[in-house]
């Protein structure tokens, strides 16, 4: 596989990402936890058929259960705060917030050891707050304090995937095949979280159930695979950098299918956040 191709096919999740919030909401009102459960043992059944097809199962167990428990925590951790957080803020507000994660993975990557932070890291940092901070205080429409505690489980969302992110880089390369792995994982954790602590509610009708399988299918199945290898195999710097669309994306998916409506307010904030994440991601590469 050439290099070019790699990274084409790593940025088919950005693309699948960007429709995550848009899926997420028309599986309401299913709890978080049971949504983790359905999404990842598709996402999962996936992996494992592909993972078959390869030939792929001796290399699994050659792997660190350490690898196996870190990958199922960051996925488990990072998609039931997303979920909650679209459960309890509008979609298109929380969903930004919680897409301030490429803007902390530069931020975070600066404090590794032989890093540093740069006047673009800071400048970004104060660009892509402040947009969380006009969704926060409503802009023109005033302060929700009924959306407020899904706007911090987005940002809760946002600092468990950066974190989870750049403490991968102490973990090592692991081979694709064990995103299969962590799927199934997640799966198996949602599905007895769920029996401690929710009630079941199944997703209702078409939409439901075709938003469940979409996510599964799709932001919460494919893009995990296609990723891994555009990372592993592609030009990380390009993928890293047009990630950085993907907030920008899913809020105008949103807008014109209707579910959000077109304000002065999401516009800047989306703009401020997407924008801090560029500005720190060039102030990485000039360094």
């Amino acid at each position: 596989m050439t290099r070019t191709r790699a990274t084409a096919i790593g940025f088919v999740a950005v693309l699948l990402w960007a429709l995550l919030a848009l899926f997420t909401v028309g599986t309401a009102p299913t709890p978080p936890l049971l949504l983790n459960a359905i999404c990842f043992t598709i996402g999962g059944a996936i992996g494992l058929v592909w993972t078959a097809r390869t030939g792929g199962f001796a290399i699994l167990r050659s792997i660190s259960w350490k690898v196996y428990a870190f990958g199922t925590l960051g996925l488990f951790g990072y998609h039931a705060l997303y979920f909650s957080a679209l459960r309890l803020a509008p979609a298109a507000e929380a969903g930004l917030i919680a897409y301030l994660w490429p803007l902390l993975i530069v931020l975070f990557s600066g404090l590794l050891p032989g890093e540093k932070l740069k006047k673009g890291h800071l400048i970004g940092a104060l660009c892509g707050f402040c947009g969380a901070a006009l969704i926060i205080q409503g802009g023109g429409t005033g302060f929700n304090a009924a959306a407020l505690p899904g706007y911090i489980l987005a940002f809760l969302c946002a600092l468990t995937w950066s974190g989870y992110s750049v403490l991968s880089r102490k973990i090592g390369d692991a081979p694709t095949e064990t995103v299969a792995v962590f799927c199934v994982a997640t799966a198996i954790l949602s599905a007895l979280t769920h029996l401690m602590f929710e009630d079941t509610v199944w997703p209702v009708g078409a939409i439901g159930w075709g938003s469940a399988l979409a996510l599964g299918l799709g932001p919460v199945g494919l893009a995990f695979y296609v990723w891994d290898i555009g990372v592993k195999r592609g030009d990380i710097q390009l993928l890293g950098t047009t990630s950085y669309a993907a907030p920008l994306l899913s809020t105008l998916v949103l807008v014109l299918v209707g579910i959000a409506d077109p304000s002065w307010m999401l516009g800047a904030a989306t703009l401020l956040i997407t924008g801090g994440a560029v500005i720190a991601a060039r102030a990485s590469l000039k360094a």
